[in-house]
């Protein structure tokens, strides 16, 4: 079985986004779940188990037992690494055919193989129980739609293209504004050196591609990123070469060398003013105004990444139904929260993202999450999808390219690592 939409499915949300309703649904369709059962107890694993993630993981569950005072909720969150850690751990589970309950994806490609394999359940019937097809944009519906059928429920929409700085540090280099491209950025870079100041902070793999994605976004622009997925835009031409190129000049001005274990401390380096700049996701508002308690706009701020202004790099967190569930009618129950306008109300402000369902409470959403929700609802935003978190590259095309960049961070050979992941995307399209 093979997705309908290879590569950048984001393309339909684009179209999708457009006027949506601010008004609150009715709380009936938000209530209770799809089964009578007497299940005591539901396992939910996930990976939000640091400070930046935890917090909106927990909001969330204390909804759910509002609701659901009967059921036990087992937190199964494994840290670190943007899933990495935690999808090794699932990986076993599965296999041995000892699923959790309930379990977080990436919406998107990421989840094909586990379709394949046949260890999540169809979810449509939850859709139309709770109408979240009309709750959701079609654009989202479409990407997680396979073969006409739903196998996870959307939970917040995050941003991927985004340069977090501190303003403080910027002043104190001279410098008046973050760069718009990432010639700029170079220049900027220069700068920072001579005063002491690490350009950019960085962390592990999964950060580095984030990254990676974020230069060629920036550098080919929408459709040719696009192409990267779909397979019209060639690896190997002399554009992508010149932006892989850029890439390596920008890892030469960054901490590679004493790369922080996981995100948070990368940005602490930016909050302790020794590194400029991090190049992260908007759960990073969630961890700055949350663990390190700092104002926006005066303790931190942030920009598109260099070349993305008006370009929403999407992913998105979604819950499972695996098969086995040892306890289907609570795990059922969890994933209704998971599409509540509550649920999702409860968690987002907290994560530092946007909801997934049309219909939230916009009071809610403050400070850099206001204008990301008016930015993801307008329909000028040209919309892409994510490498680094699973939504234009299945599994196995994605591990061949983190394999590839593993190497390609310590030798910089940017032919070897085109190569490699042209032979990738061709063995796997």
């Amino acid at each position: 079985m093979r997705y309908s939409r290879r590569g950048i499915v984001a393309l339909g949300l684009a179209a999708a986004l457009i006027a949506l309703p601010a008004c609150s649904s009715s709380a009936n369709d938000d209530d209770g779940g799809s089964s009578g059962s007497g299940d005591t107890e539901v396992e939910v694993f996930s990976w939000w188990a640091g400070p930046g993630e935890k917090e909106g993981l927990d909001a969330m569950i204390a909804d759910f037992t509002t609701k659901n005072s009967g059921i036990k909720f087992n937190n199964a969150a494994v840290a670190g690494g943007a899933g990495t850690n935690a999808k090794t751990v699932l990986a076993t589970r599965l296999q041995a055919k000892n699923p959790p309950d309930s379990y977080q994806v990436h919406a998107g490609l990421e989840l094909a193989s586990d379709i394949e394999a046949g260890y999540v359940e169809d979810i449509t019937y939850l859709y139309d129980q709770q109408g979240w097809k009309e709750k959701f944009p079609k654009g989202l519906v479409d990407a997680i739609t396979v073969d006409g059928k739903i196998y996870s429920v959307p939970v917040n929409i995050h941003r991927s293209n985004l340069l977090w700085f501190n303003p403080a540090t910027l002043q104190k280099a001279g410098i008046s504004a973050p760069p718009k491209t990432w010639a700029e950025f170079l220049t900027q870079a220069a700068t920072l050196k001579s005063k002491g100041i690490t350009a950019l902070s960085i962390g592990p793999g999964w950060t580095q591609e984030h990254l990676l994605e974020n230069v060629l976004l920036g550098e080919l622009g929408t459709d040719k990123y696009t192409g990267l997925w779909n397979g019209s835009t060639d690896w190997k031409s002399a554009e992508v070469t010149a932006a892989l190129t850029t890439y390596t000049k920008i890892l030469g001005f960054s901490d590679l060398k004493s790369a922080a274990a996981d995100w948070q401390p990368a940005l602490d380096k930016v909050v302790d003013g020794t590194a400029a700049y991090n190049v992260m996701g908007d759960w990073a508002d969630g961890y700055l105004k949350g663990a390190k308690a700092l104002k926006f706009k005066t303790g931190y701020d942030v920009v598109a990444t260099p070349g993305s202004e008006g370009v929403y790099n999407f992913l998105s967190d979604s819950f499972t139904l695996p098969v086995g569930a040892p306890h289907k009618g609570a795990a059922e129950k969890w994933l209704v929260e998971c599409g509540s306008t509550e649920g999702q109300d409860a968690f987002n402000p907290q994560k530092g993202s946007v909801p997934a369902r049309t219909d939230a409470d916009k009071s809610k959403y403050t400070d850099y999450l206001a204008a990301a929700l008016a930015e993801w609802q307008n329909p000028a935003t040209k919309i892409v999808g994510s490498l680094a978190h699973g939504v234009v590259a299945n599994n196995a095309f994605k591990g061949e390219i983190d394999t590839a960049l593993q190497i390609f961070v310590q030798d910089g050979n940017v032919a070897k690592f085109a190569d490699a992941v042209a032979k990738a995307y061709d063995a796997n399209k």
